[in-house]
């Protein structure tokens, strides 16, 4: 995808584990999905970690339709088999989801592919092996994802400078820190509670984040 970068720049990820408190408009996670686009999203994550392969499947295809029809990338978290029967844009791996090269291989060469990483060594190899963008993290205190490992601020500017791939920071970002980010060469701000946690505002989070996400890339 050649604007990749662009589509990175407000990358959301979900989690249903609010929609309980959604109000009845919006108390789907395509309601959710639809909002956060409508509020700068620019490419979403399926993140779904309890759903067999047939219900994440299924979940993905209905999430497709509505990133479809705003033109904006669908990223499968995980499950190749998710993201190649979904026909979504991409798939985004961890460092223990699998072996990368063998990934690439599977995956369509115009499908994306993410891998997470939380050093430069990390960083080289992802890309070495076929790697279109790197989800660094967790760059801040988060309790989304428990087994993250902390990457300083100077680890992550040092990763964006030795891989020639768009990198993005994940992990504990909301609207009081995200600037701390800037001068670090991301391409953009990966975030999951900072915008799904409150789900009758995901559209309000999603501009307030949209806007400091271009101004720490250095956009504005």
């Amino acid at each position: 995808m050649n604007d990749l970068r662009e589509h990175l720049l407000l990358y959301a990820v979900t989690d249903r584990a609010w929609l309980s408190a959604a109000p009845a408009a919006s108390a789907t996670l395509e309601d959710q999905v639809s909002e956060a686009i409508r509020g700068g999203a620019t490419i979403i994550q399926l993140r779904e970690k309890e759903l067999d392969d047939a219900a994440y499947t299924a979940l993905a295809r209905r999430i497709k339709a509505v990133t479809d029809a705003f033109g904006v990338p669908l990223i499968i978290n995980d499950s190749l088999e998710t993201a190649i029967a979904s026909d979504a844009a991409g798939l985004h791996v961890g460092q223990t989801d699998g072996d990368v090269r063998a990934i690439r291989a599977r995956l369509d060469a115009n499908k994306i592919l993410g891998v997470s990483a939380q050093n430069v060594a990390q960083a080289r190899a992802a890309e070495a092996d076929g790697a279109d963008y790197l989800g660094v993290g967790a760059v801040f205190p988060t309790t989304t994802k428990s087994d993250a490992a902390d990457v300083p601020l100077d680890e992550l500017a040092a990763i964006c400078a030795a891989v020639r791939i768009p990198v993005v920071a994940i992990g504990g970002i909301h609207t009081g820190n995200a600037l701390a980010l800037k001068g670090c060469g991301l391409a953009g701000i990966c975030v999951v509670s900072a915008l799904f946690s409150r789900p009758d505002q995901v559209q309000a989070s999603a501009r307030a984040l949209r806007g400091l996400a271009t101004e720490l890339t250095g956009r504005i």
